[in-house]
């Protein structure tokens, strides 16, 4: 009788166990998912969906040094950035997602030559853009990285991709503006100064709206 008893205590108390184990580990899960850097990380999934589709549509249809123009490798390194918490990169993309949706909608939307994947990059990226700089806020020299990132790109560009492409406008002037401009240098020169001012604005207004908080020292009071 005694070893019987002790049989079944041990059964209820195994039964017991498994049953606490499994709403354990969903707490566990769930403060997990609940954490404001796992949801903040979670978040560079989206942007990073937006630039794998466009990389299979640059894939079926050609084209694939178009990745490489700012307002797509941005989402990517949007997407980077969110991953590693790296308020630089996330500053830098999100001033671009900007500019970037404007020259689509100029050059891409109005034309009539659109995608879903396009869409999604542009207009998908500066929702993600503007929703995380709501909380890592924008410094007055978030547009300096922006620059320094547009002037690798454009040595990237140049160096990687068809110049039929002429991604990031690296290789040959913008059609339209040949009688203004008597070489590509004279062009790319007045349009890099462009890009800087354009990019100081940005990032200027951004930190009006949202910005960044300052580390201010004070002096201890005599009591």
């Amino acid at each position: 009788m005694a070893a019987r008893a002790h049989d079944c205590h041990a059964r209820d108390v195994h039964a017991g166990s498994g049953n606490l184990t499994t709403p354990r580990v969903r707490d566990i899960l769930a403060r997990v998912f609940e954490s404001p850097k796992t949801r903040w990380r979670l978040l560079g999934f989206v942007p990073l969906i937006f630039f794998l589709a466009q990389v299979v549509h640059y894939w079926r249809f050609g084209g694939l040094g178009n990745l490489a123009w700012m307002c797509n490798v941005g989402n990517l390194l949007l997407a980077i950035g969110l991953f590693l918490n790296h308020k630089e990169l996330i500053r830098a993309t999100a001033i671009w997602t900007i500019p970037g949706l404007g020259i689509w909608f100029w050059f891409v939307w109005l034309d009539g030559s659109t995608s879903l994947s396009s869409t999604l990059a542009h207009v998908g990226g500066i929702i993600v853009g503007m929703i995380v700089l709501r909380r890592v806020r924008m410094d007055r020299i978030a547009w300096l990285y922006a620059f320094v990132w547009y002037l690798f790109m454009q040595l990237v560009s140049r160096r990687v991709t068809s110049p039929d492409l002429n991604v990031n406008v690296v290789h040959h002037i913008q059609t339209g503006w040949q009688n203004t401009f008597s070489s590509f240098w004279k062009f790319w020169l007045v349009l890099t100064v462009l890009v800087a001012v354009a990019l100081w604005v940005i990032g200027l207004v951004l930190s009006w709206i949202w910005p960044a908080a300052s580390t201010k020292i004070h002096a201890a009071e005599p009591r």
